[in-house]
């Protein structure tokens, strides 16, 4: 069988991906204020499903980037999603990117607690004041711990992201998170990853950038 490559210089292969990915998509309209977040998901994982499973709440895009332009800054759950996350286009209105699941005093408290160190980070990001966005893409607990956190009125996030990958209460913490009163992008189900965390958040940061003047 002869294999045909399609001959695709280095700098359009990004841009080669994203036709196939609308022609993929065929006739299907997608929202366009969601539509570059719904198409990195994808182009990120080969996933076509984050067309249908990916849930916004209301004006989210829009408040997500006024929270952006305004200093937010960006909390994780693993190291992996701090470093793809764009820190020089958040630097750019004030904010960082932050990950405490390597921290001592974080293994001291789930240790003491009994917890996960994901739900002791979500405890130290509540301490924090500033204006946050949480980017989960592999803890359920820090989901569940961010729901707790909010309905006890001690944390009102500028976004969460909820994408944790996996079987145990993923789904669950994900339905959580839509339940809770605060801006939210979450991948219904059991998909998602770090990598598609940090995918949304440099979707949001391309956008902000895209329609500076």
């Amino acid at each position: 069988m002869k294999i045909e490559l399609e001959n695709v210089k280095p700098r359009d292969i990004e841009r080669r991906s994203f036709e196939i990915i609308t022609e993929e998509l065929g006739d299907r309209k997608l929202d366009p204020d969601k539509e570059l977040i719904i198409k990195r998901c994808i182009h990120t994982s080969a996933d076509f499903e984050y067309a249908d499973s990916l849930c916004f709440s209301d004006n989210v895009v829009a408040k997500a980037m006024d929270a952006i332009r305004q200093g937010a800054c960006i909390v994780t759950d693993t190291q992996m999603g701090r470093s793809g996350i764009n820190k020089r286009a958040l630097a750019r209105y004030g904010g960082e990117v932050y990950c405490f699941m390597s921290d001592e005093d974080v293994a001291a408290t789930a240790k003491a607690n009994g917890t996960t160190r994901a739900t002791a980070s979500m405890d130290k990001a509540a301490q924090m004041d500033k204006p946050l966005i949480f980017a989960i893409g592999n803890a359920p607990t820090a989901l569940v711990r961010l729901y707790e956190l909010i309905e006890e009125g001690k944390l009102n996030p500028a976004l969460i992201i909820g994408v944790p990958v996996g079987f145990v209460n993923v789904v669950q913490s994900k339905e959580l998170i839509m339940k809770a009163d605060v801006p939210y992008i979450v991948a219904r189900g059991r998909k998602g990853g770090s990598n598609i965390a940090a995918c949304i958040c440099n979707a949001l940061l391309y956008m902000i950038d895209d329609r500076r003047d």
